[in-house]
């Protein structure tokens, strides 16, 4: 499976999560919820995943692993 750029990823995510609480409020619009349906289908085709909650937990559980201390550059001894 293709993977996406931990940047790009990282953005969807941030993207998702923001309009998530843009569209809880009365106030929000339709323009609101259509952008929070595509950003959430992207989500899930990115991640491979059919379900938001399962694609926003995946996402995470990357990102989180590409941040890790193991993704550091290690030194390399001369």
């Amino acid at each position: 499976m293709l993977m996406a750029h931990p940047a790009v990823l990282r953005d969807l995510l941030e993207r998702y999560e923001a309009l998530a609480a843009q569209t809880r409020g009365d106030s929000a619009g339709s323009l609101d919820h259509r952008r929070l349906e595509d950003t959430a289908y992207t989500l899930c085709v990115i991640t491979g995943f059919r379900t938001v909650g399962r694609a926003v937990e995946a996402a995470r559980q990357r990102l989180a692993a590409e941040s890790g201390p193991s993704s550091a550059p290690q030194a390399v001894a001369s």
